[in-house]
């Protein structure tokens, strides 16, 4: 069995997928303003407006100070609002601005963009398949995500 770290190893190799694809998306998201992790949230948002904090932070697994400072820059940006909740001013809730709702449409095509040059080559069934594996994957780390 090859060490985890060695240049020819599985988790090498999806660190490697992980850090391209990274650069790629940071490429062409900030080239329409959007940092890297917004997407998801704004993906959110369109769906539900008026979420909480805690509800953001539990749909993509990650920490209320981390969405917070998502938040914080989305609101400089002009992308979102947040809005004290009417029966309980202890909490605030998140909505899309026109700017937000405007810019959608950019962020959805690039993010067809990034995942047709990802995926190019690849046939319908090696997709799902890569699908298929790639969500036991991330079954195997939210497990541990939320076990500890």
């Amino acid at each position: 069995m090859d060490c985890p770290s060695a240049p020819n190893s599985l988790d090498h190799l999806l660190v490697q997928v992980c850090r391209l694809h990274y650069a790629r998306s940071h490429c062409l998201l900030e080239s329409i303003g959007v940092y890297r992790g917004q997407p998801p949230l704004l993906f959110i948002l369109e769906e539900q407006e008026g979420v909480t904090h805690s509800e953001l932070a539990s749909h993509l697994h990650v920490t209320p100070a981390t969405i917070t400072k998502m938040l914080q820059r989305m609101e400089k940006a002009g992308l979102v609002e947040r809005r004290p909740d009417t029966e309980d001013q202890r909490i605030s809730r998140v909505y899309l601005t026109d700017a937000g709702r405007a810019i959608l449409n950019d962020v959805k095509q690039a993010i067809a963009t990034i995942a047709a040059e990802t995926f190019a080559g690849f046939t319908e069934e090696e997709q799902q398949l890569l699908h298929h594996f790639l969500g036991r994957v991330r079954e195997n780390l939210l497990r541990v995500w939320e076990e500890k």
